[in-house]
């Protein structure tokens, strides 16, 4: 057993691993280029099509608007659609608020809840600056 892999081991199954930071790490870098060149003011589309090339750019793997089967009780119910889900583990949600609403942090949760994922990232870049438009969500079952 290598170093990594005994890392791995004492990790909870529920707790983020290092692909997920590091994506993490990857997606808001990403984001701050885009807030740098572009600034607040524009709509979400404007944003999420941005930060597609620069994570296109960087080599970053992920899928847009990606279909989310919502389930009550065992049946499909509806449907919700990921801004942005990056390598295959980890949801991107983009705003383009002020200000990041408690009512966007519980839609970052209940995709994480309908897809079983444990990190999502929520980013807004309405803000002057984008530190304060970011938010790392943790939803543990």
């Amino acid at each position: 057993m290598n170093r990594q892999d005994a890392k791995n081991a004492k990790q909870p199954r529920n707790e983020p691993n290092g692909e997920v930071d590091v994506l993490c790490h990857r997606v808001i870098g990403a984001a701050l280029e885009v807030h740098r060149l572009l600034g607040p003011g524009f709509l979400e589309s404007v944003y999420e099509e941005a930060l597609c090339i620069e994570l296109s750019l960087g080599g970053v793997p992920f899928a847009r608007q990606v279909p989310v089967g919502v389930a009550y009780k065992g049946r499909t119910v509806g449907e919700a659609r990921l801004d942005l889900l990056v390598g295959e583990c980890l949801i991107v949600e983009l705003k383009a608020a002020e200000a990041i609403a408690p009512i966007h942090v519980a839609q970052v949760i209940s995709y994480l809840k309908a897809t079983r994922l444990a990190v999502g990232l929520l980013i807004s870049f309405n803000v002057p600056v984008l530190r304060r438009g970011i938010k790392r969500v943790i939803h543990t079952p």
